[in-house]
C-alpha cells in the first residue's frame, strides 16, 4: 500500500479554494501550503486570463482592427486558441518596424489526421501561409506566416474540416500524444490511441469562447461526438476537481499555472518520450507517471529538465478521474507568481512524489495502486513500409526536421488525395500514410519518388534519429539556428564518426534547439545541441537511445565552427573504449564526465582532429 506523505491531510479532511468569484468545494488541503489562508502573488498573465471573459477580450476586438499585430494581452489569450504572434527577423524593412505574422498550431490527439483535414492544411499553407507545413514533436501541424487579416479564414477553415486548434498552446492541457503505430490488429495500441483522444476531450476548454472568436458564435455542428463516458467524467465533482457554476468546470477563470502535457503509450514503446510529460499514461490497466519536462533557462538553476516519476496504477474505469486529479493538484498548488517555475516538475522537485501522490489521492477519492511491472523501453519510429494487420499497408515517410515543402509537399499531396489516405503524424516530426491497398503501393512509390521523396534507405541513419526546432527566423525565443543548421551539422558528425572508425550504420540520437526551452526534447538525446548564443551551443551528453535517461551539460558556448575539436575526440574515445555495441549515451553515462574528458583528451593527443 502506498503511504501518505506526513504533511498532507488524510482523505476526508478537505476545505475550499476561491479563485475570483468561483469556488472549488472539497479541495484537497496540505498543511504546508493552504491556498485560502496564504494566497500567492500572481504574475501579470494571471490577471489577463481572469479578466478575459474566458479568453474572449480584448482579443475579439483586436482581431478586427486595422493593425497588423495584436497587443500583449491578446498575445497571451491567442495562445489558448492555438496561435503565436511572430516577427520574421529576416524580413524587417528599415523604418517599417517588425514583420508580423502568426503561427497556427493544430490539435491532433495521437497525431491522427483525417484525409480531408490533410488536404485543407495543404491548401491553407499555400494560400495563407509560407507554402510549407511543419510537423511538430507533439504530433500536430504548425502553419507559419499567416497574416492577421487572414486568421479568421484560416481558423474557421480548420474547424469546418474536421480539425481544431483549441488548446494547442496556452495554460491548458496541450495536444495529447500517442503512439503513431499504424496497427489495426493490436488492441493495446488502439487502446492507447483511444485514451489519447479521450483525455484530450476530457481536458478541452468548455466555455465556447473559441467558437465566438473564430466562427462569430455560429453553432457549428460537427459529426464528431466525444465518448459519453468523457462527458460524465468531466462533470463529476465528488472530490473537488471542479469549479461549481463555471463555464470552465476544470480550469475556472485562471486556467492552469502553465502548460500541461500528456502522452499515452503501450508497455515497451517509448516513441512518445514518456518521461518528459507532465502526465504519462501506459496502457496495461494504466500505469501513470508525473512531473516530467524539458524547458529551462540558461544560468537559472531553478529551471531544469526532469524525468517523470511513477505515480501509481489505476484501473481503466478510473483513468479520467485520475487525470482530473493530477490536473487539479497542478491547478491549485502550482506556482502562479513565477512562470519559469510553474510546471509539475517544479512541484515534484519541491514536494517529492509521495506528497504529490497523497494530494492527488484526495482529488481522486481513493488510493493509487502500485505500478505493474513493465518491459524495457525501446525507441520506435514506424518508418518504411509495413502491414497494418487488416490486409492494408502503411508507409512511414521521413520528413527532415518536420518541414514538408516544395516538390515533396506536392508529391505527398498527390498520393494522399488520389488514394484518400488518412495520415498519422509521429512524435519525431514524420508522417505515416495509412490504409494503402497493396495494389496501390507501386503507384504511390512512383509518385513520391518523382517528387524527390527519398526512400528510407537513402537517408543517413543519423538524420532519421535527429530532430530540430524551427528556431530562426520566426521563433522569438531563438538565439541561434536549429532546423536550418542541423542537416549540415549531421553531415559533419557523420564525417567525424567515420574518421573515428565507426560504421555508417552506427546510430546516434542528436537533437538541436535554438534556445534552452527544449521543444525537441534535447535533454533526452545522446547528443543535445542547445543554443546559447549566435552560432553557439551548449553540448548535453549522456541521454539514452531509448529516451529514459537525462543528458547532462558537458560544454558551453561551443561555436558551430569548432564542433570537430570538441566532438571528434569524444567519438574516438567512445570507439576505443566502449563495450560491444554500446551506444554513445550509454558509454558517457557509464564512465561519467571526468573519465570521458580524460579519454577524449587522450584520443585528441593520439589522433589530432581531422587525421584519424
Amino acid at each position: 500500500m502506498l503511504l501518505h506523505a506526513p504533511h498532507v491531510k488524510p482523505l476526508g479532511q478537505r476545505s475550499s479554494i476561491r479563485r475570483g468569484n468561483l469556488v472549488v468545494a472539497n479541495v484537497a488541503c496540505t498543511a504546508g501550503k493552504n491556498p485560502t489562508s496564504r494566497p500567492a502573488k500572481r504574475s501579470k498573465v494571471e490577471f489577463i486570463k481572469e479578466n478575459s471573459d474566458h479568453l474572449r477580450h480584448p482579443l475579439m476586438e483586436e482581431l478586427v482592427n486595422d493593425e497588423t499585430f495584436i497587443t500583449e494581452d491578446s498575445v497571451q489569450l491567442m495562445k489558448f486558441h492555438g496561435s503565436y504572434q511572430q516577427d520574421n527577423r529576416e524580413k524587417r524593412a528599415f523604418g517599417q518596424g517588425k514583420a508580423y505574422s502568426f503561427l497556427m498550431r493544430t490539435r491532433q490527439p495521437a497525431g491522427v489526421v483525417p484525409n480531408r483535414l490533410y488536404l485543407v492544411m495543404d491548401d491553407l499553407a499555400d494560400q495563407f501561409g509560407n507554402g510549407t507545413l511543419r510537423l511538430t514533436t507533439r504530433q500536430a501541424y504548425q502553419l507559419h506566416g499567416v497574416l492577421k487579416k487572414d486568421l479568421k479564414t484560416v481558423f474557421s477553415s480548420v474547424i469546418k474540416n474536421m480539425g481544431s486548434t483549441l488548446a494547442a498552446c496556452g495554460d491548458v492541457n496541450r495536444n495529447v500524444m500517442g503512439p503513431a503505430a499504424p496497427f489495426t490488429n493490436r488492441p493495446d495500441y488502439l487502446a492507447a490511441q483511444k485514451a489519447a483522444l479521450d483525455l484530450a476531450d476530457l481536458l478541452t476548454p468548455q466555455s465556447g469562447a473559441y467558437y465566438d472568436v473564430w466562427l462569430d458564435g455560429e453553432k457549428f455542428m460537427s459529426s464528431y461526438k466525444e465518448d459519453p463516458a468523457v462527458t460524465e467524467a468531466r462533470a463529476f465533482n465528488g472530490f473537488g476537481t471542479n469549479f461549481d457554476n463555471s463555464p470552465e468546470p476544470i480550469y475556472g477563470s485562471q486556467y492552469l499555472p502553465r502548460k500541461f502535457k500528456i502522452a499515452t503509450t503501450v508497455p515497451g514503446d517509448n516513441s512518445v518520450d514518456l518521461f518528459t510529460q507532465d502526465l504519462g499514461v501506459v496502457v496495461q490497466g494504466y500505469n501513470l507517471y508525473v512531473g516530467g519536462g524539458q524547458g529551462r533557462s540558461h544560468r537559472d538553476a531553478d529551471t531544469f529538465p526532469r524525468l517523470a516519476d511513477p505515480l501509481g496504477y489505476v484501473a481503466a474505469a478510473d483513468l479520467f478521474a485520475a487525470a482530473k486529479a493530477v490536473v487539479a493538484v497542478f491547478r491549485d498548488y502550482g506556482r502562479r507568481d513565477n512562470r519559469k517555475q510553474a510546471r509539475t516538475r517544479h512541484m515534484l522537485a519541491e514536494w517529492g512524489v509521495d506528497k504529490f501522490r497523497s494530494v492527488a489521492e484526495q482529488y481522486l477519492g481513493k488510493r493509487f495502486q502500485e505500478p505493474v511491472p513493465l518491459p524495457p523501453w525501446q525507441y520506435k519510429d514506424y518508418l518504411g513500409w509495413g502491414e497494418q494487420g487488416d490486409g492494408r499497408l502503411y508507409c512511414g515517410v521521413y520528413v527532415q526536421n518536420g518541414r514538408i515543402k516544395g516538390e515533396a509537399k506536392r508529391a505527398l499531396r498527390a498520393a494522399i488525395e488520389r488514394y484518400s489516405l488518412p495520415v498519422v503524424l509521429t512524435p519525431h516530426q514524420n508522417l505515416v500514410l495509412r490504409d494503402v491497398r497493396p495494389e496501390d503501393r507501386e503507384d504511390i512509390e512512383q509518385l513520391l519518388r518523382a517528387g524527390g521523396v527519398k526512400e528510407l534507405v537513402e537517408w543517413d541513419g543519423l538524420d532519421r534519429l535527429s530532430m530540430a526546432c524551427p528556431a530562426l527566423p520566426l521563433c522569438g525565443l531563438a538565439v541561434t539556428e536549429a532546423e536550418r543548421a542541423l542537416p549540415d551539422v549531421n553531415t559533419r558528425i557523420r564525417a567525424m564518426l567515420t574518421r573515428a572508425g565507426l560504421p555508417p550504420s552506427q546510430p546516434l540520437h542528436v537533437r538541436m534547439t535554438g534556445c534552452p526551452n527544449g521543444c525537441v526534447r534535447p535533454y533526452m538525446a545522446e547528443l543535445g545541441l542547445v543554443g546559447d548564443g549566435p552560432n553557439s551551443y551548449q553540448l548535453w551528453l549522456g541521454g539514452g537511445p531509448a529516451q529514459t535517461r537525462l543528458a547532462q551539460p558537458y560544454a558551453e558556448r561551443v561555436k558551430v565552427k569548432d564542433l570537430e575539436s570538441t566532438l571528434e575526440p569524444l567519438f574516438g574515445a567512445w570507439r576505443a573504449g566502449r563495450q560491444p555495441d554500446e551506444a554513445f549515451g550509454d558509454w558517457v553515462a557509464r564512465l561519467g564526465f571526468d573519465a570521458v574528458r580524460q579519454q577524449a583528451a587522450a584520443a585528441a593527443a593520439a589522433a589530432p582532429v581531422g587525421t584519424a
